[in-house]
């Protein structure tokens, strides 16, 4: 008798419902997650001129994060493959509620250096735990919506922050302003505690097809098919973080725009982001399932040559016009990249093993802000933005050789491609 006939069924509602309600919570915190993140590229200007810091130094506000939010990627991972998600999410909130509002309380550069590296920690913690909590909570034949509405809300989030921490930083100051989205994760926090749903039978999100031996984290390691995904990701993903940290500094001191209208013109690609990237999911699951790269590489080529057009605009309407096209076009590609090995790893491992993809996305969270900050020191912000045209095409040309449908990625060395 096989597991299924032994374990009782659920009623199809119950599963959809579980499935929701734990993609509704995990999309809050996300948002939330991001909320924080695009705070501190708000509040740059304003850290800067507190503390004199040259834009190189506040590049690496952004970087010191992304150095540790990247060395915990793995652990975070592997932690939650093996203690559960449910008791690793509170710990991620707490920890990063914990140094949000201890950023309020810097005195200069070391202690912001020091606050954000610990915030990393928090943050790191997290994603790893979240891919492991959706995983258990969906079938797989829903995993890849719901990993596209998941990540979707990044960039809800990137677009939601600036109108909400533009003003509070206008009227309360940017001290004051890291304590209120501290207690805002807090309330996420005892939401999700109190309301995610227990894990699905293991028949029904996938677990069982493992088999009674747990699969080495070695094996994941020595997955081509993982680390050619990180590299991917590590490629497309410098354009987001080097649109985070630099487009709101950009618009106020070189295009003379105000607070309140750098939040609005901040806001705008990456909302318009948000909703490419669901649209995105859709037509990835629907026509393009299995030839990735027929869908991913025309798009980041789009993407780059919209950035050009952004560089060459004389305004900063036309700057935000063109930025916009080119966020909604790289959101089309975003289940190309990350939804494959989210719907093809084990669930034993999908912990672990999207950390690992995420290292590649985090390096460019360490490499974007600190290399865009020194090129605008040293020549101007037209080649910062350069830099992110360059690892688009990158990205296109790595999306050559990725896996195209999931029988493809698999955790031995080899595979065809």
């Amino acid at each position: 008798m096989g597991l299924a006939e032994t374990t009782p069924a659920l009623p199809p509602a119950q599963v959809r419902r579980t499935a929701a309600v734990t993609v509704g919570l995990l999309m809050g915190v996300w948002v939330i997650d991001y909320i924080d993140r695009v705070m501190m590229a708000v509040a740059l200007p304003f850290i800067g001129a507190e503390f004199s810091l040259t834009k190189t130094e506040q590049g690496w506000l952004i970087t010191v994060f992304s150095i540790v939010y990247l060395l915990c990627q793995v652990p975070g991972g592997i932690l939650a493959d093996r203690y559960g998600a449910r008791r690793q999410l509170m710990v991620s909130l707490v920890l990063w509620s914990v140094f949000t509002a201890l950023t309020g309380l810097a005195w200069g550069l070391v202690s912001l250096l020091v606050i954000r590296a610990l915030f990393g920690v928090g943050q790191g913690l997290f994603p790893g735990a979240s891919f492991k909590a959706m995983a258990e909570r969906t079938t797989p034949e829903a995993r890849g919506r719901a990993a596209g509405s998941m990540l979707a809300s990044n960039q809800l989030g990137a677009g939601v922050a600036p109108l909400i921490v533009a003003p509070l930083i206008l009227v309360l100051g940017w001290k004051h302003t890291f304590w209120v989205t501290a207690a805002a994760g807090v309330v996420i926090g005892f939401l999700l505690w109190k309301m995610l749903p227990p894990p699905l039978p293991a028949h029904l999100n996938g677990s069982d097809r493992t088999g009674r031996h747990a699969v080495p984290f070695s094996d994941v390691l020595r997955s081509a098919s993982v680390w050619k995904f990180a590299a991917l990701f590590c490629a497309t993903n410098m354009l987001g973080y080097g649109m985070m940290t630099w487009v709101p500094s950009y618009l106020l001191e070189e295009r003379g725009i105000s607070l309140i209208g750098t939040g609005i013109l901040s806001a705008i690609p990456s909302l318009v982001m948000c909703a490419s990237t669901f649209a995105g999911g859709w037509l990835f699951d629907r026509y393009f399932h299995d030839r990735a790269r027929l869908y991913v590489i025309p798009l980041l080529l789009v993407t780059a040559a919209l950035l050009v057009l952004m560089l060459r605009a004389e305004t900063a309407a036309g700057f935000t016009v063109y930025q916009t096209l080119a966020l909604a076009v790289a959101g089309l590609s975003t289940m190309g990249i990350l939804g494959m090995p989210f719907r093809a790893l084990p669930p034993a491992v999908i912990g672990s093993g999207m950390g690992v993809v995420n290292v590649g996305g985090q390096i460019a969270g360490v490499l974007a802000p600190v290399l865009m900050g020194a090129l605008v020191d040293r020549f101007s912000y037209a080649a910062a933005f350069g830099l992110l045209i360059a690892t688009t095409v990158l990205g296109a040309l790595i999306a050559v050789i990725v896996p195209q449908r999931p029988e493809q990625f698999t955790l031995a060395t080899k595979e065809t491609v």
